[in-house]
């Protein structure tokens, strides 16, 4: 009979309790904020319906609406539960399960707005599913960072000191030349600014995240230095900057377009800031590499199906008439012809006498 193996160390034990940690506030926080945005709508809607100035006309009713400010209240405490996840569970992880927020939206919106989901936004929501899952399978769970002192000497790595020099040249670049010239005309070019500056954004909020946790459990009292101090200012401002572009794309382009298109530029900037300073990736196999990448492309394509089609009307009866034989889908557009050309019969003669045009009449044409 073989003997067992050796029971796990108490550090790997730490390290999945982490991982499980993160991936429950990562799904808590989808939850959350994608209720809100519905709660939100419902209480708009209940305002309108009772004739108070609209939000978009300059109202403040809302203000005043319970429901509007439970939706509040979700958003709140979602941003807070993604922020606390980056603290337990790599950023390649948290980041990509935000779509699922997408599905939580689309899903409600679908039953208490009524808002119709079509065969493509189901099968994207299907498809976000399994590569959220995918993702959660394969993703990195060893910790990245154990102390503050440790995240100052990753921050002086000199491949993401480049990284970040570029990345702040890029956004220099576009907010200054690019933007006020094509901005209006290309919609990768304010989502490209805000993604790049969000993926520091990330890499500061997580720091933040590890300096606030081991602070609060007593291991180190790390705002007794500098950098906490300065992470809060870096993410304030981060955050500002990503708010007013995105603003900017929102207010130019359609919602379906902007939203697939922040989601995939956005994501992957975030890993691959995550990659370089954690090097989370550095103990995987390469069967997780490819997985988690795999899951990420599954992620991306649903995103696309739930926003870039949401106004086509498709649904599974369209799906079971292209199934039918050859022979009945002649027969019906034969008669669905007949029935055009009855009904064009009919307008003729309430017209009156066919007149000729361009040397033929209309019912040779």
């Amino acid at each position: 009979m073989p003997s067992p193996g050796p029971p796990p160390a108490i550090d790997e034990l730490y390290m999945e309790r982490d991982f499980y940690i993160g991936l429950a506030l990562a799904l808590s926080s989808s939850i959350f904020i994608g209720s809100s945005f519905i709660i939100k709508k419902i209480g708009l809607l209940r305002l309108s319906r009772v004739g108070s100035v609209r939000a978009s006309a300059g109202g403040f009713g809302y203000l005043r609406d319970w429901i509007w400010w439970a939706g509040l209240i979700c958003m709140g405490v979602g941003e807070a539960a993604n922020f606390a996840a980056y603290a337990f569970a790599p950023a390649s992880l948290v980041t990509p399960l935000g779509a699922l927020s997408v599905i939580v939206a689309a899903v409600m919106a679908s039953r208490f707005l009524k808002e119709r989901l079509n065969l493509l936004g189901k099968l994207g929501c299907f498809l976000c599913i399994v590569g959220s899952t995918i993702i959660v399978i394969h993703s990195p769970k060893e910790g990245e960072v154990e102390d503050l002192n440790l995240l100052i000497d990753m921050l002086q790595d000199p491949t993401f000191i480049t990284y970040v020099v570029l990345i702040l040249s890029l956004s220099l670049f576009i907010g200054c030349y690019v933007g006020p010239r094509y901005g209006h005309k290309h919609v990768a070019v304010y989502i490209l600014l805000c993604s790049a500056i969000g993926s520091l954004t990330v890499m500061s909020c997580k720091a933040l995240g590890l300096a606030l946790r081991d602070t609060l459990s007593g291991k180190s009292n790390d705002f007794g230095m500098w950098l906490p101090y300065f992470l809060i200012i870096v993410t304030v401002l981060f955050v500002g900057i990503q708010v007013n572009y995105l603003n900017k794309a929102l207010d130019i382009f359609n919602t379906s377009i902007v939203t697939p298109i922040y989601y995939v530029i956005f994501t992957t900037l975030v890993i691959t800031a995550s990659a370089i300073l954690f090097k989370e990736w550095r103990h995987m196999r390469p069967e997780d590499i490819i997985g988690d990448l795999c899951g990420f492309f599954v992620v991306i394509v649903a995103v696309i199906l739930l926003n870039a089609f949401r106004e086509m009307d498709i649904s599974l009866s369209d799906v079971k008439g292209i199934m039918r034989p050859k022979r009945e889908l002649l027969s019906h557009s034969s008669s669905h012809k007949g029935a055009q050309y009855e009904d064009y019969l009919n307008d003729s003669e309430e017209r009156g006498p066919l007149k000729p045009h361009y040397g033929t009449n209309y019912l040779n044409a």
